[in-house]
């Protein structure tokens, strides 16, 4: 998933990023509320996991916008208050679950897996392309003969791609999502990326164009 997290804690941050980025996540940090509801209204995201007490714009107040926009972005609440009304105010503001501080990272992402799941229940399961089909929720790929096995960059790589199918992305966008906006990464490194997932959907009805000087595009045979 694409996870936008919101924490002005720099080194709590950096773990949690560490540790979502190990279960395949992309993350985006911002470190405070204003500017964190800004990248959500522009960008969007999988998943928000939001602090509760932040510069500039509270927590709250960050799932109360979301809200008002009408996202259905699920989001994840961290704070180091531990009072039934706390909990009540975060979960009543709209957020689907909360972890108090301190916590353990491995909770952490079982609790995004578990809304990870239950975002892809709220649409359909499984898609397909060609001769591919995606399970959204299992982050599962498989074709004709099987489920096709995807490191996590290469999964990330096919998310940005079905995600805009028979649309050109462009390889700074996909370079986003496969390891977060603004990561010091050469672009070139998608080409190598784009080979492998290639070679691993060959056969399967569906092709990755390059669009010189544009990006590429994700398209059944024949489009």
């Amino acid at each position: 998933m694409r996870i936008v997290l919101i924490e002005d804690n720099q080194m709590l941050a950096r773990a949690v990023e560490q540790a979502l980025r190990q279960e395949g996540h992309s993350v985006d940090w911002l470190a405070d509320g204003q500017d964190g509801i800004e990248f959500l209204t522009r960008d969007g995201a999988d998943l928000a996991i939001v602090d509760m007490n932040l510069p500039r714009l509270a927590g709250l107040d960050v799932i109360r916008r979301l809200i008002a926009m009408g996202s259905d972005i699920p989001v994840l609440v961290l704070t180091a208050r531990d009072g039934l009304e706390d909990r009540v105010a975060g979960l009543d503001a709209g957020a689907d679950d909360y972890m108090t501080k301190p916590f353990e990272m491995a909770e952490l992402c079982a609790r995004v897996r578990a809304l990870g799941r239950r975002r892809g229940k709220r649409g359909q399961m499984v898609e397909t392309v060609g001769r591919l089909s995606f399970d959204r929720a299992g982050r599962r790929l498989s074709g004709p003969g099987g489920v096709i096995e995807l490191s996590r960059r290469e999964l990330a790589l096919w998310e940005a791609l079905f995600d805009n199918a028979e649309r050109v992305v462009d390889k700074s966008a996909l370079c986003d999502s496969i390891y977060g906006t603004g990561a010091d990464v050469d672009v070139n490194a998608v080409e190598l990326l784009v080979s492998r997932l290639r070679r691993k959907i060959e056969g399967a009805a569906v092709q990755i164009r390059a669009i010189r000087g544009l990006g590429y595009i994700l398209q059944q045979d024949g489009g």
